[in-house]
């Protein structure tokens, strides 16, 4: 397995504010937004606590404009990407500075309409990154139909 390596995020919180929408000189849209997880521990004194974590997100082409248009703040939704770190030096001090951000190829809306999302189904949609661009909102097929069929040695693969 040497070479190998995984860069894979899974999230699943709360948007903080209403994502932000913009376009770059070339017309692709791109979305920023930002979740909240939470974690709940008991402390040495056996208390329960709360911990709040921050996560910056970055949507990109079809993935951006869904984002835009289905989540609000405080809406619940599942993301799946990858971590980017970027650097630059600050102008005024000339320090490095740096910026971890998610980059979701992967959204499932968890909230109804009225928690903080426009969506009833919990639609979910994948990036042009993960090899999808559509939104699909329908329910899913059952899959009764693919238990029918046996699978006989000749069907595994190893």
């Amino acid at each position: 397995m040497a070479g190998r390596s995984v860069n894979k995020v899974i999230l699943i919180g709360n948007l903080g504010k209403d994502p932000e929408v913009k376009y770059t000189q070339g017309g692709m849209p791109v979305a920023k937004f930002s979740i909240a997880t939470n974690e709940r521990f008991k402390d040495k004194e056996g208390q329960w606590q709360d911990r709040t974590e921050w996560h910056n997100i970055v949507a990109f082409q079809r993935l951006a404009e869904i984002v835009g248009e289905y989540l609000k703040k405080g809406g619940k939704c599942f993301i799946e990407g990858s971590l980017r770190t970027s650097s630059w030096d600050d102008k005024e001090t000339g320090q490095k500075k740096y910026k971890t951000e998610i980059i979701a190829n992967d959204l499932v809306l968890l909230s109804g309409r009225g928690e903080g999302a426009g969506d009833d189904s919990g639609g979910r949609s994948r990036g042009a990154s993960a090899g999808g661009n559509n939104f699909d909102q329908r329910t899913p097929e059952p899959e009764h139909a693919a238990a029918s069929t046996p699978i006989s040695d000749e069907d595994i693969p190893f």
